[in-house]
């Protein structure tokens, strides 16, 4: 069970999906392609459309119109039984008269696989996430990670084409799920397999992620990987929803020129033309200017309105001259200490061109 027992590995192919309720419309003309082996997270607030399209692809929900293709297989209308998908459920969905050995191998019962290679199947499972000589032990008995982990063989287990996973790790708590995601990460390098993720935790989907589909009102609104979706977004809502963004109203002078409260501010990057546009701020983006910053840095002076502190980091608000509210982190170790701001002191931020991006309010 690695990636070199993936030889029939596909992709997955979304044309044009709609899906209607009534007058209102769960998904509208939706068209994404996944490549074969991807980890594709689908990334949206709720009633974003997000689940209604696992549900498409798990066969749990019909399209009101369009296609969906499992490598060349045509899988729209096909029962989810004979799909060749494994499913990640947010509940898990575990059978607790159940031990985790019938648990695990219920796929191959249910898809009547000979019996015979069931042991071998069941201990390399187990061996993937790392719950060897667990085969005996009622479900009842296991952690919440541990049940994380039987669903998550219990999905692998007859080596699916797919595996759907809907929100798997939000029951944990915050130090298990991280711990998760990179475990996840690492399983889908071992595996191979293709992955679609749906999740509402941006830190989730960047940490885990080839690429990510941000969804809005039913609607794909861009579809990149976690850098580009994190540092270049299509809009403000894409630039609101991902990292810590603070959106400034700004105005576009030239091609490579925007004003923020009438200040000058030079970006690296093509300013979209239009009204209603957006300087993204990240507040890892932001310094205190000081010797070390670039000459070509923008300046925003301001002054400190409160600091909170948050463990590995100060997190400092800024209130810049021309009365827009900003944060910046400073790690909360010897140096970052040494040059921390009280609150009342005037300040100046620097932003380098390269991390000055303006967007729209909308694509």
């Amino acid at each position: 069970m690695d990636a070199s027992s993936h030889p029939h590995q596909v992709g997955v192919t979304i044309r044009n999906a709609v899906k209607r309720y009534g007058s209102f419309n769960a998904l509208n003309d939706v068209s994404l392609d996944v490549a074969p082996g991807e980890f594709l997270s689908i990334l949206g607030p709720s009633g974003s459309g997000k689940t209604t399209l696992l549900g498409l692809l798990g066969g749990f929900v019909q399209p009101t119109s369009g296609s969906i293709h499992l490598g060349a297989t045509d899988i729209t209308h096909m029962p989810p039984h004979k799909r060749d998908i494994g499913i990640v459920f947010q509940n898990y969905a575990l059978f607790p008269h159940m031990t985790v050995g019938q648990n695990i191998t219920f796929p191959l019962r249910a898809r009547h696989m000979p019996k015979a290679d069931w042991p071998a199947r069941l201990e390399a499972a187990l061996a993937m996430v790392e719950l060897s000589g667990y085969a005996d032990r009622s479900i009842a008995a296991l952690s919440g990670g541990q049940r994380q982990r039987v669903a998550l063989a219990r999905a692998m287990i007859f080596e699916p084409r797919l595996i759907l996973m809907d929100e798997p790790l939000s029951a944990l708590d915050k130090q298990l799920r991280e711990t998760m995601q990179l475990e996840l990460k690492d399983l889908h390098a071992k595996l191979g397999a293709t992955i679609i993720y749906v999740t509402h935790d941006q830190r989730e989907a960047l940490t885990m992620s080839d690429r990510i589909a941000v969804m809005k009102d039913g609607k794909l609104v861009q579809v990149d990987s976690p850098r580009t979706l994190h540092d270049r977004p299509a809009n403000a809502f894409v630039a609101s929803f991902i990292g810590e963004a603070m959106l400034l109203p700004v105005a576009r002078q030239d091609a490579g020129i925007l004003t923020l409260s009438g200040k000058a501010l030079r970006s690296a990057h093509a300013i979209p033309a239009g009204k209603d546009l957006f300087l993204t701020v990240h507040s890892e983006k932001l310094t205190l200017a000081g010797p070390s910053t670039a000459p070509e840095a923008n300046l925003l002076p301001g002054t400190v309105s409160s600091t909170v502190y948050q463990g590995e980091s100060v997190r400092i608000f800024v209130t810049l001259d021309g009365g827009h509210a900003v944060s910046l982190r400073l790690p909360s170790n010897h140096s970052g200490w040494q040059i921390m701001p009280e609150r009342g002191q005037a300040v100046t931020l620097a932003l380098h061109p390269d991390d000055t991006i303006v967007v729209p309010q909308a694509a």
